[in-house]
C-alpha cells in the first residue's frame, strides 16, 4: 500500500507506474538503512526502474526539478553510500529489475550484464559457458554488480585479479543529464582519449548511474587447493606469503589471515562448523592455489608452500581440503567472520589497507592501541594480506554496554586511521567512502586532490542531483 504521493513526485511514478513506486515507510523499510543499522532516514520514494529508457527519464526529470537521487543495488554497502540522508527527500532509484545478461562472448572471453544482476548470477552465467568471472564476495548472492562497480569492490580473488575496476572493459551510464553513454565497448587495447569507465567506477553514483558493465570472463581453473593453517604471528604469516608468491607465483589466488579469536567466534556461533587442526594456534592463514592443469598441480603446489613453511618455522600445523566439501567449509570459517561478529555484540570496524610489508606492524600497533584506549576491548584483525587490506575491527568488551562502546567510535577511528596514515595507508580500501567516511576524506586526500574530485563533480553534476551528500 502506497502512502499518499505528493504532486511534484507524480512525474516520477508516472515513468515507472505505479507498482514500481514505492511510499509507504513499511514498503520502503528495507531500501532506506544499510546492513549495520548506522545509518537510517526515510526517503521520498523508491522507484524500480526496468528499463535504461526509465533510469534516463528519472533523471532527466530529477535535473529539471532538483531532486536528489541516491542509486541503490541490493543494499549491501557498509558505509552509507546507497541510503538517503537526513531530511527524507531524497528518492531512491533501485536498479533490481535491470538484471537480464545482455551478451555472453566466451571466444572473447566477456559478458555484458545489467546493473541489477547479483554477482552470483553474474557467476552462474559465467560458469554456463565454462568461464569465470572471479570477484568473490560473502555478499555475492545479494550484492548487485552496479552496486559492485560504483564502489569498487575488492574481495577476496584481487591477488590474482585485482579489484572490480580491473575485470571492468567497458560500463554504460545515465549521466545527470539524463543521456546514456554507451560505453560498453569489449576490447582490451582502446587508447582514443581518457579511459572515462574508470570515472564512475568507484564514484558510488555521485557522477553518474551505471546500468550495464562489459566484464572481463576467464578460463576456469581445473582445480583448486585450499589450505587452512596455523602460524605463530603476522609476521610469520607474511614470509609464508613471500615463499607462496614465490612458490606459485600466478597461480596464488588467495592469502588469508586471521587471528585465533576470529575461528572461535565462528566455532561458538555457527553450527556445523568444526576447529580444522588438532590444536590452537594464536594466527591462521587460509590460502588457495588454483590450476589450469591438474588437482595434482594445484596440490602439488599448495603442499610445496606449506612443506617449506614448516622447514623454517613458519606454519605449525595444516590440513588442506580433500574435496569441494572440504573447501567450501574452510572458506566458511572466513566468509562468516562479519556474521558472527554481530552475535558477539557491537563492533567498531575499519576497512583499512596499508604496503602488505607494513601489516604486521599495523596489526600489532593498532591491537595496542585500542587495547589501551578501551581496556578489555577485542582486536578482530583479518582480512586479505595478499594485497594489504586489513578488516580491523574491535569487539566491545564482554559485558559492555554497547552504546556507551558504539560512543567512542570516533575515538578508535582516529587511533586506528593514525596509525594506517603513518603506515602510508588508506581508510577505505573496498568499501568506498559513503556518508560514514566522507568527513574523514580531507585527512587522506591533498587538497589539490579534493579539488579535482569536486571539479569531476561540479563538471558532470552541475546540480548536484546524484547522490548528494556522499564521498564529497
Amino acid at each position: 500500500m502506497n502512502a499518499a504521493i505528493t504532486p511534484p513526485l507524480t512525474g516520477f511514478v508516472d515513468i515507472v507506474g505505479e507498482r514500481y513506486a514505492l511510499s509507504d515507510p513499511g514498503d520502503m523499510a528495507a531500501y532506506v538503512e544499510e546492513p549495520r543499522g548506522l545509518f537510517r532516514q526515510g526517503a521520498a520514494l523508491v522507484l524500480r526502474p526496468g528499463t535504461v529508457d526509465q533510469v534516463a527519464a528519472i533523471v532527466r526529470l530529477a535535473n529539471t526539478t532538483g531532486t536528489a537521487l541516491v542509486p541503490q543495488g541490493g543494499n549491501t554497502g557498509l558505509v552509507g553510500g546507497q541510503v538517503p540522508r537526513q531530511g527524507g527527500m531524497d528518492i531512491i532509484v533501485s536498479l533490481t529489475r535491470l538484471a537480464q545478461v545482455r551478451e555472453i562472448n566466451a571466444t572473447g572471453d566477456y559478458l555484458i550484464a545489467e546493473a541489477g544482476m547479483t554477482l552470483a548470477a553474474v557467476q552462474d552465467a559465467a560458469g554456463a559457458v565454462d568461464r569465470m568471472f572471479p570477484l568473490t564476495l560473502a555478499s555475492e548472492g545479494s550484492c548487485q554488480i552496479g552496486g559492485n562497480l560504483s564502489t569498487n569492490a575488492g574481495g577476496t580473488a584481487v591477488l590474482a585479479y585485482g579489484t572490480t575496476r580491473d575485470l571492468v572493459l567497458g560500463i554504460e551510464v545515465v549521466l545527470a543529464t539524463g543521456e546514456v553513454w554507451d560505453g560498453l565497448r569489449t576490447l582490451r587495447k582502446d587508447n582514443t582519449g581518457y579511459d572515462l569507465k574508470q570515472l564512475f567506477i568507484g564514484a558510488e553514483g555521485s557522477l553518474g548511474i551505471i546500468t550495464a558493465a562489459a566484464l572481463k570472463l576467464f578460463p576456469r581453473p581445473l582445480a583448486k587447493a585450499v589450505v587452512f593453517c596455523g602460524v605463530p604471528s603476522p609476521a610469520a604469516a607474511l614470509r609464508l606469503l613471500t615463499i607462496a608468491r614465490e612458490t606459485s607465483a600466478s597461480d596464488l589466488t588467495a592469502f588469508e589471515l586471521m587471528p585465533r579469536l576470529a575461528l572461535e567466534l565462528v566455532l561458538r556461533h555457527v553450527p556445523g562448523t568444526r576447529d580444522p587442526l588438532a590444536g590452537r594456534h594464536d594466527w591462521y592463514v587460509l590460502f588457495e592455489v588454483s590450476s589450469g592443469r591438474s588437482a595434482e598441480a594445484a596440490n602439488d603446489a599448495a603442499e610445496v608452500i606449506f612443506a617449506r613453511g614448516m622447514e623454517v618455522g613458519l606454519a605449525a600445523d595444516g590440513v588442506r581440503a580433500e574435496n569441494l566439501d572440504q573447501a567450501a567449509q574452510l572458506w566458511r570459517i572466513r566468509h562468516d567472520l562479519s556474521v558472527v561478529q554481530r552475535r558477539e555484540g557491537a563492533s567498531i570496524k575499519h576497512d583499512v589497507a596499508v604496503p602488505v610489508e607494513a601489516v604486521p606492524e599495523l596489526v600489532e600497533r593498532g591491537a595496542a592501541a585500542v587495547a589501551d584506549l578501551i581496556p578489555g576491548c577485542r582486536p578482530l584483525p583479518f582480512g586479505h594480506l595478499g594485497d594489504g587490506n586489513i578488516h580491523f575491527n574491535i569487539g566491545q568488551p564482554v559485558g559492555a554496554d554497547k552504546q556507551t562502546f558504539l560512543d567512542r567510535w570516533d575515538e578508535v577511528n582516529a587511533v586506528v586511521h593514525g596509525i594506517v596514515a603513518e603506515l602510508g595507508g588508506t581508510i577505505a580500501a573496498e568499501h568506498g567512502i559513503g556518508q560514514l567516511k566522507r568527513d574523514l576524506l580531507v585527512n587522506f586526500r591533498s587538497e589539490t586532490e579534493l579539488a579535482m574530485m569536486r571539479r569531476l563533480k561540479a563538471a558532470f553534476d552541475p546540480n548536484g542531483i546524484l547522490n548528494p551528500g556522499k564521498v564529497l
